[in-house]
């Protein structure tokens, strides 16, 4: 795994255990204290983590750590998560990292704005971790290891 510019794209080590198949997970959220959180979430369960701050750095992990999972805030400082979505959507198409919106943003509209933009699921805040967990796992192909 690569090492992360020192200004983004905030890397973790190896995860604690094992599940059958290790998923890199992007978090992407402007509070500091939520990645650091959510990361240490994924690890726990087996997975490898990193994390930004803001959409404009979320090209550059995605580049660097080509994650399977993006954790994405829809209310980022610089672009909205829609946006990033949407854009990954474009770049990637059918190819694109499966997109989590975990974020506050909880209305019925912004779930459909989330499903038009092209996230794949969407999980308000608070959001309970063993559900997220659960989810994240369900997104792995079976038997399939990288």
């Amino acid at each position: 795994m690569k090492q992360a510019n020192s200004s983004s794209c905030a890397n973790e080590s190896s995860p604690s255990r094992s599940p059958q198949r290790p998923l890199r997970v992007l978090i992407v959220d402007d509070e500091k204290d939520t990645v650091l959180t959510l990361m240490a979430l994924v690890r726990s369960d087996g997975h490898e983590s990193r994390g930004a701050a803001n959409a404009a750095e979320v090209w550059r992990c995605v580049d660097d750590f080509d994650p399977d999972v993006v954790l994405l805030d829809i209310g980022l400082p610089d672009r909205s998560g829609y946006e990033v979505a949407r854009e990954l959507r474009q770049r990637f198409g059918e190819e694109r990292p499966k997109l989590i919106a975990v974020t506050g943003w909880n209305k019925g509209s912004d779930r459909i704005l989330a499903q038009i933009a092209g996230f794949d699921h969407h999980v308000g805040k608070p959001y309970d971790p063993s559900a997220l967990l659960a989810l994240i796992a369900g997104l792995a192909p079976s038997g399939e290891k990288r």
